[in-house]
């Protein structure tokens, strides 16, 4: 057996070892990873290496959006044994990102059509609201949430929009603003294709990171090049120019916003920024590029070095050349492009991104990344439309990701439900909102019983 297969072979073990035995593997690697809605199954899991890209245009590139419609009478999700999924709250249209106070209540952005921020407070039971609230409205494309100062007693809540970053005064217990917004940063891109600004503070609460994704699919329209050696002293190594000038990046400032830097490069559209408790690791959820076929280049979910290149426009997972970009091609970057740590079935869009806190999901699960797949469109059959969890070890991503929730699609046209936001509750259990229909789900876990333990008992 060579390395690489050996490795592999400790890697699938390693997983198996890691799941309930009630739960049996489907393991697919390599091009076997590959696939459509019809393959998803409750614990199957993919592991996709910078090997198995396809070529460009290997399948046509096909435009395949999906209609979401009301869920079927016969519609049921499917998850793996000892779960359960059931709805928490109904009626949130728009419903994205959500992100936990210390005082237990969920904040909501409802980024469209209106825009405005929600305040859930959860029944004592934990498997519905109590209250819901309208925090604060008529704040265009609001999505990110983050509170300030991290702890126990933030005074600030901060909301992430498509040209500025704004903050309201807060106290724990506040379910709607007892003061007019501030405006933090007001000189974040805007127009383009990608509107969704996600934010995040440092555990220290120094540094806040904002994602702003590209303005677009391949930069097509950059003008001519500049001189990339002060260009890139005055931004960072792999910064695009022009109409991308400060985009497809992920930015830091401080509280105040000042200071803006680039703390990385070439990341197409991070919608999903989160910060890793424990370690302070930046994280992203990406959407790569479209229009280069079915199986072409994956989406990916990885954590973010500082200074770091992730490949866009020029590149992609790694040194496949992206020969599409205006300013002319970039020879001087090739190998120099950070490999992501999970590389997703391409076009899933995956969005939101939290991890595990431990407390209800199995023991072996604590520090686990878990995602929300939003679904494709540039792909012939879809991809997506799930909540996958993605294995880890010693802090850092395994590679593989497992089908965790699924079932919102209807055939080959219809959907009734796409994925956003995902968030762990003090209780351990799992919430993720749907911005097709307006939900947010619960999932909950209770250990399977073996006939053993039944028979005990």
């Amino acid at each position: 057996m060579n390395l690489r297969k050996r490795l592999a072979s400790v890697s699938v073990v390693a997983l198996f070892a890691s799941v309930s035995a009630a739960s049996a593997i489907d393991y697919r690697g390599g091009p076997s990873a590959f696939g459509d809605w019809r393959t998803d199954s409750p614990g199957l899991t993919r592991k996709i290496g910078p090997e198995d890209v396809a070529a460009p245009l290997a399948s046509p590139s096909a435009a395949n959006r999906s209609k979401v419609v009301p869920k079927p009478a016969d519609a049921k999700l499917q998850t793996m044994p000892g779960f359960k999924v059931e709805p928490f709250a109904t009626g949130l249209q728009g419903a994205r990102v959500m992100r936990f106070a210390p005082n237990g209540d969920i904040f909501l952005s409802q980024s469209r059509p209106d825009g405005k921020i929600a305040v859930i407070r959860p029944a004592k039971s934990g498997d519905k609201p109590e209250a819901v609230e309208t925090f604060a409205q008529g704040l265009k494309d609001a999505y990110g949430i983050a509170f300030y100062p991290p702890g126990p007693n933030p005074k600030w809540v901060y909301v992430g929009m498509e040209g500025k970053v704004i903050r309201f005064p807060y106290k724990a217990g506040d379910m709607k603003a007892s003061g007019a917004p501030e405006t933090v940063i007001s000189d974040l891109a805007t127009g383009g294709s990608h509107w969704t600004r996600d934010i995040s503070f440092s555990p220290d609460g120094k540094t806040l990171y904002v994602a702003v994704g590209s303005s677009g699919n391949v930069a097509a329209d950059m003008g001519p090049k500049p001189d990339i050696a002060k260009w890139e002293k005055s931004h960072a190594f792999g910064a695009a120019w022009d109409k991308e000038e400060w985009r497809a990046a992920v930015l830091t400032y401080t509280p105040d916003g000042k200071d803006k830097k680039i703390y990385a490069t070439g990341v197409r559209n991070c919608s999903g920024l989160t910060v890793q408790p424990g370690t302070g690791t930046v994280f992203c959820a990406t959407n790569e590029r479209d229009l280069l076929g079915d199986n072409t280049p994956p989406d990916y979910i990885t954590s973010v070095k500082k200074g770091g290149f992730y490949g866009w426009p020029w590149y992609y997972i790694g040194s496949n050349e992206d020969d599409r970009p205006g300013g002319g091609p970039r020879p001087d970057l090739k190998g120099k492009v950070i490999v992501p740590d999970v590389l997703v079935q391409p076009h899933s869009a995956p969005l939101g991104l939290a991890f595990n806190p431990g407390g209800m999901f199995p023991a072996e699960w604590k520090g686990d990344g878990f995602a929300a797949l939003h679904g494709s469109w540039n792909r012939s059959l879809h991809t997506g439309y799930k909540i996958v969890r993605l294995p880890a070890k010693n802090g850092k991503f395994t590679g593989e990701y497992q089908d965790f929730v699924m079932g919102f699609t209807a055939g080959d046209e219809n959907v009734w439900g796409r994925p956003v936001g995902v968030t762990f509750a003090p209780d351990g259990s799992l919430l993720f909102t749907d911005d097709g229909n307006g939900t947010i789900y619960r999932v909950t876990y209770a250990k399977p019983q073996t006939a053993a333990n039944a028979k005990a008992k």
